[in-house]
Order: structure tokens, then C-alpha cells, then sequence
């Protein structure tokens, strides 16, 4: 869904990942613009991953999109260097507006 809309407002998706590890691979392979990263995943969680990719690039720009809203878990988020942070279910305006604040059209 996510993949769509995006698409639908002319950005171009070069990537998608399941799970944490996954999503640090694709990472270091497409260096994307922008990563939308889960937290709850197999194997890897999305705030686990969002520390390893800063590691690999300080300046990635990762918004979280996410079930899980606890302002604790949120903040644990921007912490380990998430950009933003959208709740799900979101508005699609929302979160065009949370992309677009870091990656253009």
C-alpha cells in the first residue's frame, strides 16, 4: 500500500525488505533517498536496524511508520536516528508530508 502511493505521488521505489537484516542489505546496496522502516519485523527490528544503518550513513534519512505508538517507543526511535515518525494507521497525507520534508519530488 505504502509502495503505492508513494508511486502514485512520483516517487520511485527501489526497494523493499521484510525484515531488519534485509532492510540494511538493501540499504547498503541502493542507498535510497529515504527508508520507511517498521518496527515490529522478523529476525531484526526495525529500531535495531535503524542503528545499523546510521552506523553505515549518518546522514539516512529514515521515517518510521508504525502500529506501535507509545510515545516511549517513539522517542526510542528518534534516538537511534529515525527523521520522523508516522502512526498507523496514517493519513496519506501525513505521510507524503513526513517524506517529502526530507526527500523532495
Amino acid at each position: 500500500m505504502i509502495k503505492d502511493i508513494l508511486e502514485s505521488h512520483d516517487y520511485t521505489v527501489v526497494g523493499e525488505a521484510s525484515n531488519g537484516l534485509e532492510a540494511i542489505e538493501k540499504y547498503e546496496s541502493l542507498r535510497p533517498d529515504v527508508v520507511l522502516m517498521d518496527i515490529l519485523m522478523p529476525g531484526m527490528d526495525g529500531l535495531s536496524a535503524i542503528t545499523k544503518i546510521k552506523e553505515i550513513d549518518q546522514k539516512a534519512k529514515i521515517i518510521v511508520v508504525s502500529a506501535l505508538v507509545k510515545e516511549t517507543l517513539r522517542k526510542e526511535a528518534l534516538r537511534a536516528g529515525a527523521t520522523d515518525f508516522v502512526a498507523k494507521p496514517f493519513q496519506v497525507e501525513k505521510l507524503l508530508d513526513a517524506v517529502k520534508a526530507v526527500a523532495p519530488v
